[in-house]
């Protein structure tokens, strides 16, 4: 199958919808209560949203996106856009690289810049997940994370990449342990942020206090932060109409996340927060993006209750960030991966650490890879 070269050139009239939209969002009262405990907070969002009409330049991103090389191709039956940066240097370790949701192949920009330099360069293969971005949206149902995975180990080949590494974060680990799973023969390994394991009950009466924090935090999360993944699980559809035809609607819906998630200390711009946004708005992947729930999270819920027990073989190195949830032990990890190569718990960084925190990031890659290559 041919690999054509891609270009974003989106047309002024679009551009000029989305304020027109903005400008007539109606807006409800504040909440109840201060701060986020009942959600965005109102002032927080009209201020974004005047910024996203009246000062954001996408124009500006949209160049810095065509200055990278960008590219689509056909798998599966599904077509794929990605990235595709190769470093001049002539031992480069070929990566494929996968983000999740609600994040975008722009949450990767800098760390690519960084990774396809020495020492340890690669060659990196970021593409937009089905459904995301400007990959297509899938008509029928069965994109799961397995058949990403294996359609990113095609595309890694159709590259002509006989041996690579993969790596991500949020649905990107999932994709990358299957991409372990499913294509072991050319994998070198395989780096998770974090990786998924269950907490090991066999534990519970020895806990470390990281592995206390990591249950409370759980805990936490389920209870007080989960309603977005239910939803996208159970009615993506229902959730969906919002999101591709109010951008106010989809803002709150994406960046509570974000506040939610990202290291206080390493906060993201409004900036870098709206080019991720636009990569789910101009292409309108608010409900296909949500799908992804719908097909595959029953995985990730039978992984973290410990109903599944499929064992991951190839090398891994695991990153688990100061604030991301979840956050396992090694040894609850090992009882999953059994050849955990590298293990490091950074001191900052969170759910977005490649956006976050890059050079850290691309450090971590780095330091496993080394390992393997």
């Amino acid at each position: 199958m041919s690999v054509t070269p891609f270009r974003i050139d989106v047309p002024d009239a679009d551009l000029a919808d989305l304020r027109d939209r903005l400008r007539r969002t109606r807006w409800p009262e504040a909440a109840t209560v201060d701060g986020w405990a009942q959600g965005v907070p109102l002032e927080y969002l009209q201020e974004l949203c005047a910024y996203w009409a009246d000062g954001y330049d996408w124009r500006a991103t949209e160049a810095r996106l065509n200055g990278v090389p960008q590219f689509r191709t056909e798998i599966d039956g599904l077509g794929v856009h990605f990235l595709h940066v190769r470093s001049p240097h002539p031992d480069a370790v070929p990566l494929v690289l996968t983000h999740g949701w609600p994040g975008s192949v722009v949450e990767f920009l800098d760390v690519i810049t960084l990774l396809t330099e020495p020492p340890d360069p690669f060659h990196v293969v970021c593409p937009s997940l089905p459904g995301y971005g400007f990959s297509d949206r899938p008509a029928r149902h069965g994109w799961t994370v397995q058949r990403i995975a294996a359609a990113w180990a095609q595309l890694m080949a159709r590259l002509g990449y006989d041996r690579y590494g993969a790596a991500g974060s949020d649905w990107g680990t999932s994709v990358s342990t299957w991409i372990g799973k499913l294509d072991p023969e050319h994998v070198a390994g395989i780096h998770l942020v974090p990786p998924l394991a269950a907490p090991d009950p066999g534990t519970f009466d020895d806990l470390t206090p990281g592995e206390r924090a990591a249950l409370d935090a759980l805990a936490g999360g389920q209870a007080d932060g989960d309603g977005y993944s239910m939803q996208q699980f159970t009615r993506p559809q229902t959730i969906g109409y919002g999101l591709v035809d109010s951008p106010a609607l989809l803002a709150a819906w994406i960046v509570e996340k974000f506040h939610a998630w990202t290291d206080p200390a390493s906060p993201l711009t409004r900036d870098q927060l709206l080019d991720n946004l636009m990569l789910y708005w101009l292409p309108g992947t608010g409900a296909s993006a949500a799908r992804l729930y719908w097909e595959s999270f029953r995985e990730v819920q039978r992984t973290f209750a410990g109903e599944t027990t499929d064992e991951v073989h190839v090398p891994a190195g695991c990153s688990v960030f100061p604030h991301e949830n979840p956050r396992p032990s090694r040894r609850w990890a090992a009882r999953r991966f059994t050849d955990i190569r590298y293990w490091n718990e950074p001191d900052r960084g969170g759910h977005f650490a490649a956006f976050e925190q890059p050079e850290l990031f691309a450090a971590e890659l780095r330091a496993f890879f080394r390992l393997v290559r």
